[in-house]
């Protein structure tokens, strides 16, 4: 028999699982925060430095999901060479009380680069 969760109730359609769809991944969270921490619109190049461990291909597609939810603006000035710059949206704005609330238990349950807990 299968153990019911206390969050058994989230099924599809659920608000949980609705957004984890949009901040769920393994980059999301930290370009937001990073987003969010820039204050101002941040360009590409400089996400990337800030993110070492990201492909460049990766970078790009997370950042267009998040342009397609709605999350963040993407915005291209007709110069040469090109640039480009994201900012967060009003939308993408919301989301800084959950991603500074996975920062703090991050910051009290994570595992310190000596291995032990926080």
């Amino acid at each position: 028999m299968k153990k019911k969760h206390a969050f058994s109730g989230c099924h599809q359609g659920c608000p949980v699982e609705a957004t984890l769809e949009v901040i769920g991944g393994k980059w999301k969270g930290i370009i937001l925060y990073h987003l969010m921490a820039a204050r101002a619109p941040i360009r590409f190049n400089a996400l990337q430095r800030e993110l070492p461990q990201v492909t460049r291909r990766m970078l790009t597609r997370q950042l267009r999901e998040m342009e397609t939810d709605g999350i963040i603006l993407r915005t291209a000035y007709p110069e040469v060479p090109p640039r480009v710059e994201y900012s967060l949206t009003a939308k993408g704005h919301t989301l800084a009380p959950i991603i500074n609330a996975l920062r703090d238990w991050g910051e009290k349950h994570a595992l310190r680069p000596d291995g032990t807990r926080a």
